[in-house]
């Protein structure tokens, strides 16, 4: 295949992608515009009109101004793939580096930065006109600075390492060498996660202990009755940045430890703040993260399998720009090429994550006295964060990880309906 024909697929692919993504969006937009005008039966109860509408006029800017990034994302990659960039910042940087190893990390690096740069505009309009026009934005712009310089001064501490040891193991370890790499890269992956809630997370947040009381009596009673192992549950103070709030647990062995925003617990009562407690025990008790860990190890060593079968192919490096094969031009032809593949694979992962989701709502429902503590704290999220109530069924089959919120309600109202009918018949 010459290096026309092979950019000519790569072209047809991206457009493609491009297309049904822009389809996805508008087709989500229409949804929210035709169930604009009441709050669907399912939340009534719950939801007033007004915040209703105020979720609605969310949704749809968000809407509106993902079209737009979308846009401008699609119309960069193209650019600087079809006027040759990627070969001509080699070149320059030849003019000043010799080729080798840190070479390649060195090219990675600036075209990493290159395109941070380039979303740079759309990130900040997010944040400082969106999300402060509804009342999420709480971060100053002092702030919003020193995060990015520290998330790529982060960037440049973890992907240095981890981007030597690859290339070594290219260099050095044969035909094999995707094999050993993709050990080595979990490796490192796993110890960034064992490291993560004590030497990452405090750069950017304050995580304080749960001080002593009803609630932490009742969490740590929770963690316990499960068999759930922790060194502790924390206070983070995402407030400082967002209105928005969550709750998850981080870490490995000792190091594991339970994490709520300070907006979560201002929001949910001490019941429902258990019940979401209980559904991210349920996670850890099913064996979501294990598993969700074996499959990305799997994607890991298949994409580097996939990368040493094209490692040599001169055609696929110059249909890209590139004169030669080279660790850091593979590794970019990789990035682009798998942008298509992964849109269109999607409702394959989301499938899986939202049936443990599911899963994690029937264990958390079962682990906790209040039943329907759980449905409440979910429309109490949903409430304070705006969510779209409404999202259309394949945009959220492409882009929702976790299921929309009438279908988790009514998820968890036929396993009501199903636990009272086996008790009826044990009667």
């Amino acid at each position: 295949m010459s290096p026309t024909m092979i950019l000519t697929l790569f072209v047809v692919l991206y457009i493609a992608e491009f297309i049904a993504s822009w389809m996805l969006s508008v087709m989500n937009m229409n949804s929210i515009i035709l169930n604009k005008d009441e709050v669907p039966a399912v939340f009534s109860s719950s939801i007033d009109p007004e915040n209703y509408k105020k979720s609605v006029d969310y949704s749809l800017v968000k809407g509106r101004f993902s079209l737009i990034s979308s846009a401008w994302s699609f119309i960069f990659l193209l650019l600087i793939i079809l006027i040759g960039f990627p070969g001509m910042l080699e070149n320059f940087l030849l003019g000043f580096l010799h080729e080798g190893t840190l070479f390649s990390i060195i090219y990675i690096f600036v075209f990493s930065m290159i395109f941070s740069a380039a979303s740079l505009p759309l990130s900040f309009y997010s944040q400082f006109v969106i999300e402060q026009n509804f009342g999420f934005n709480k971060t100053s712009l002092s702030l919003y600075f020193t995060d990015s310089l520290k998330q790529s001064a982060l960037s440049v501490v973890l992907m240095t390492p981890m981007l030597w040891g690859l290339f070594f193991f290219m260099e050095k370890t044969g035909a094999f060498w995707w094999l050993y790499a993709s050990g080595f890269i979990v490796a490192f992956q796993l110890i960034v996660l064992l490291l993560y809630p004590v030497l990452i997370a405090p750069l950017f947040n304050k995580f304080t202990p749960l001080e002593d009381g009803n609630l932490k009596t009742r969490l740590m009673a929770l963690a316990e009755r499960c068999g759930f192992g922790t060194n502790g549950i924390f206070l983070m103070d995402g407030s400082r940045r967002s209105g928005h709030s969550n709750a998850y647990f981080t870490g490995l062995g000792k190091f594991r430890r339970i994490v709520l925003f300070d907006t979560l617990v201002e929001s949910l009562s001490d019941e429902e703040l258990e019940a979401v407690l209980a559904h991210e025990i349920g996670h850890n008790k099913l064996r979501h993260i294990p598993k969700r860990l074996l499959s990305s190890i799997l994607m890991i060593t298949a994409a580097l399998y996939i990368t040493s079968l094209c490692m040599n192919w001169e055609a696929l490096y110059n249909a890209f720009s590139f004169e030669a094969p080279a660790y850091h031009s593979i590794l970019i032809i990789l990035m682009f090429c798998s942008s298509p593949f992964s849109f269109f694979l999607s409702p394959l992962g989301n499938f899986w994550s939202r049936k443990h989701e599911y899963e994690a709502d029937a264990y958390a429902c079962n682990s906790v006295e209040e039943k329907s503590a759980l449905k409440g704290a979910l429309m109490m999220l949903s409430k304070d964060n705006l969510s779209n109530l409404t999202p259309h069924s394949l945009y959220s089959a492409f882009h929702y990880s976790h299921p929309a919120l009438a279908e988790r309600l009514g998820a968890m109202n036929l396993e009501g309906d199903s636990e009272k009918l086996n008790q009826t018949e044990e009667k």
